[in-house]
This record gives C-alpha cells, structure tokens and sequence, in this order.
C-alpha cells in the first residue's frame, strides 16, 4: 500500500527539494557533470486517456534524449521502462554521443524494466517494487543524484522519499496550476488574453450551466471545448457545436440548458476510441472546463517552452508552432521550430511573464504554454490555452538538437545557432502513423536510414533522429526530429525520410522482402 501525500511523506519530499536549491546556490548546476541521474519516464496521467494513444507504452522511449548527459564523462544515468528497452535502440542513442568511446558511456548506463506493460503509471509499477527501489538505490551516490521525469505527481514524490534523493521536477502540491483550470487561472492573475470559459467542475449539471452562461455572454459563439481537466495531447478535448442550436438564441435560460444538455452525447470527441459515455464517467473523478472555441480562417498554435531554476530564475528555452490533428485540429502531432517570426517574441514575453508567476508559486524545472494565433489583417492575436507544468511533445526536438549541435538559443531573436553560427530548424513528430509500416523492427529501419544516408550526419549537423522506434513494429509508429539549416530544408528531410519508408514498405511483397534480405549474422 503506497503512502501517497501523508503529511510525513510531504515534509521530507520538501526537505529532499531544499537540498537541490542549496546546491543550486552553492554553483553546482545539477546538468553539469559527475552526477546520478535517475530518468523515470512515467507518463502519470490518466491512463484512460493514454489507452486512446498507439503505442502509449513506448512513449517512454521520449526521454532517451537524456542519455545524451553521457558525454559528460563522469555523468551516470539510470534508464527505468515498464518492459524492457531493446538494445539496438540504446546503441543508437549512444553511438550520437560525440567524443566518448561508446564502451565508456555504456559502462556509466543502467537500464532497468519492471517487465510490467499494464496500463499503468510506470512509477507506481516501481513502487510496488520494492527489490527494484532497493536496486536503485544501492546503484546511486545519494549525494550526487537526483532524478528526472516526464511529470511531477504524487507517485514520483513517493519514490523521491522512498530513494532519499531530490526530484528535479514541480512539487506535486503545485499540479493544479498545471492543470486547465489552473491554468485559467494564472492567465488571469497575468492578464495574460484567453479565451473565456470556466474554472473546474465535478457535477455534469454544473457543465451544462457553464457552457450556458457561456453561451449567454457570447450569442455570437459557434462552438465551445469542453476538456477534462487533465487531458494529454488534446486527447481528452470535446468540440460542442452551436450551430445547429442558432434558433435558440433568444430562448430562455432552461430551454438553452436542456439543448446543451442533450448536445453532449453527440460533441466531436478528439480521442479516438472515446464517446459520451467514456468521457462523462471521467469527469466526476479529473473535472472539467467549457471554453469558447477560437474561431479565424487562418489559425495557428505556438508553444512557448521555459524553464526555473531551483533558485527561482525564469529563462525561455524554445518556441515552436505545433502541428495538430484529429477531427478539429486539437490533438498534438508535432512540432516545427522555431515558431514564426510574426509572433515569436511575442509568446516569449508571455511565457516569460507566465513563468515568474509560476515561480512565485514555487514551481521549478520546465513549463510550457500553448497558445492559439488567428490572424487579424497583418497581425496576429494571440490567445493562452494551457501550462503544461511537465516535459512536453516540444521538449524531447529541442533537446536533442541542443546536446547533439553543441548550440545555444538566442533569447533576443529566438533563433537557435550551432557554434558555427549557423541557423539550425527542425520539424519534429511523435506521429509518424501508416498501417504498412508495421512489421518493421528497429533493425529494419537502421538498414533503411544506412542504405539511403539518412541518418544525422554530425559533421553537417543535420538528418534525422528518431524516436518510439519500439512502436514501429506491432503499431507502424514512428517519431522523428529532423534538423536542418532553414524550415525548408528541415521539411525536405522529414518528407524524405516519409517517401523512402513508404517506398520500402509498399513497393515489394512479403516474399521478395524475404528472398531479397541476405541472413545476418550477430
């Protein structure tokens, strides 16, 4: 039985965080060199939510980009997945790492697995461990270690206590500013522009009176977002349509009531697997929040990503427009970097602002902020959806641009710049979905990379990394970061790399895939 948030827990999980902030301020940056990191790449989410994903369980191969703290020759990491990583995945990653003979990195790795795949939180499959905590604990210098994860909850809080070692990441009893309501919140506290809407409610009555009073503000609305308060990647977004109720819009309060109630079986659920009954059952237990939907003909949707420090510092890391799909454009695919120049600087200065707030709340490590640009003659209007107080799709493509270019990104112009001086841009996608792909091993896709010179080239420092390579086989699912000097050449190689995995996987039929592979030996 886990001891979540007993107050004994809670106390020492402060004392553990104390200890990052006074070695913060005794100049010994936690991302230098000769530490223990313990990466946890739990998605502590709704699991729910996560079942809607392919390949949801791979979606901890995400944070692979922290093995690249390798290069630093004295840096130990441990590497902690629900089943087993496959070792060809941690070789790719490994061989990338520039000056550092592969068999030292190797060495300074450790990579353990609960063989466990439920759907389930990973650190709660740790927790329930107890020779595997034990494990863990032995293998790191307590006073020179300090873990990572994808997000902050009451289960990475637990283990912290468990292990006796800081966790670098938000408290958990600062969630809720992370969360939609929350996040409301904050952008109301900054004056921050947003969309109008509500704050969290439990009860479907409540809901049905939110979206009302909305629609009563707003006659004008065409649609509204109802999203269960801690959705993942627009995964738990439901478009409620206005339209066909326009010939209610002088009706009374109860008449409007009963039309939205009776609209909610039918909303446009973003998820793929979900529906009235499914998403309704989670609301009592995450809440929700209704929102007008932004309408504009031509809209886009920045992210800014920043970043505190254990001493309450505030910097932006990177912006990106997101790429987004699903029936109305809400769920998170992608991301191009950096984001447009007509608002780039712009969403720095929000999230900047957005960023002390949470600061002064006492969050640390990173954030992001989503935003929606609709586009007003020659301008831009921009308009705060939500903080995500975790890693995001956008944190894995920066980087890894980042430690593999050695650059740094100029706050100034918002550009990002090898040593050489030279622009670097990437498009980048946890998507990469075709039905034909499936059957491919990780193995296969290195033969295709090599065969086709497809791979990172580290002199030119640009290519392609790749990512969820565990998904591609049983669900054709691949993620991708592809770098290059311009937008235009960052596009050419991701499409590239699309055009030669079709052609490999369409143009040649089982069996003359298998007369024309020569055998292997290892």
């Amino acid at each position: 039985m886990l001891s979540l948030n007993t107050q004994v827990t809670i106390d020492r999980f402060e004392q553990l965080q104390q200890k990052l902030r006074d070695r913060w301020c005794n100049n010994d940056p936690l991302e230098q060199d000769d530490h223990d990191i313990l990466v946890i790449p739990s998605f502590s989410v709704d699991q729910e939510i996560g079942k809607n994903v392919p390949g949801f369980l791979h979606y901890e191969e995400r944070l692979l980009f922290s093995l690249m703290r390798l290069c630093n020759p004295h840096t130990r990491i441990i590497y902690v997945t629900a089943l087993p990583l496959s070792p060809m995945i941690r070789d790719y990653y490994l061989q990338m790492l520039s000056g550092i003979p592969f068999f030292h990195a190797q060495r300074r790795l450790l990579l353990l697995s609960t063989d466990d795949g439920s759907f389930r939180p990973l650190t709660e499959k740790i927790l329930e461990r107890p020779r595997l905590v034990q494990r863990i604990r032995n293998a790191m210098r307590r006073e020179k270690s300090y873990i990572v994860c994808f997000n902050s909850t009451y289960l990475e809080q637990e283990l912290s206590v468990k292990l006796d070692i800081p966790l670098f990441a938000c408290s958990p009893q600062l969630l809720y500013w992370g969360s939609k309501s929350g996040s409301r919140e904050i952008f109301a506290q900054g004056n921050i522009p947003h969309p109008d809407g509500s704050l969290k409610v439990t009860r479907i009555s409540d809901l049905v009176n939110e979206a009302t009073q909305l629609w009563e503000r707003q006659p004008q609305l065409q649609r509204i977002v109802v999203k269960l308060n801690e959705g993942l990647s627009g995964e738990g977004n439901a478009i409620l349509d206005l339209r066909p109720l326009q010939q209610l819009i002088n009706a009374d309060l109860t008449t409007k009531q009963e039309a939205i109630a009776k609209s909610l079986e039918t909303m446009r659920f973003q998820g793929v697997k979900e529906n009235w009954t499914t998403f309704s059952r989670r609301i009592p237990e995450l809440g929700a929040i209704v929102e007008a939907f932004i309408e504009g003909a031509e809209k886009r949707s920045p992210s800014v990503q920043g970043y505190i420090s254990p001493n309450q510092e505030v910097e932006i890391l990177s912006t990106h427009d997101q790429i987004l799909g699903g029936p109305d454009q809400q769920v998170y695919l992608g991301c191009r970097f950096p984001a447009d120049d007509a608002y780039r600087l712009q969403i720095q200065t929000l999230g900047l602002k957005i960023g002390q707030i949470l600061a002064a709340k006492g969050a640390i490590e990173r954030y992001g902020v989503d935003f929606i640009a609709v586009r007003q003659g020659k301008t831009w209007q921009l308009h705060a959806i939500e903080i995500n107080l975790r890693k995001g799709g956008t944190t894995h493509p920066f980087m890894t641009l980042k430690l593999l270019t050695k650059g740094t990104y100029d706050q100034q112009t918002g550009l990002f710049y090898s040593p050489e001086g030279i622009r670097k841009y990437y498009v980048a996608s946890d998507n990469l979905h075709k039905p034909q792909y499936r059957g491919l091993l990780p193995h296969d896709l290195m033969d295709i990379i090599a065969e086709n010179h497809l791979h990172f080239d580290s002199s030119t420092k640009t290519g392609t990394v790749f990512h969820l390579m565990g998904a591609l086989s049983e669900f054709g699912k691949l993620g991708l970061t592809s770098i290059g000097n311009s937008w235009e050449e960052a596009e050419t190689i991701y499409q590239q790399i699309e055009a030669t995995l079709d052609k490999e996987t369409s143009t040649l039929s089982n069996r003359e895939q298998e007369e024309s592979l020569p055998m292997t030996w290892n």
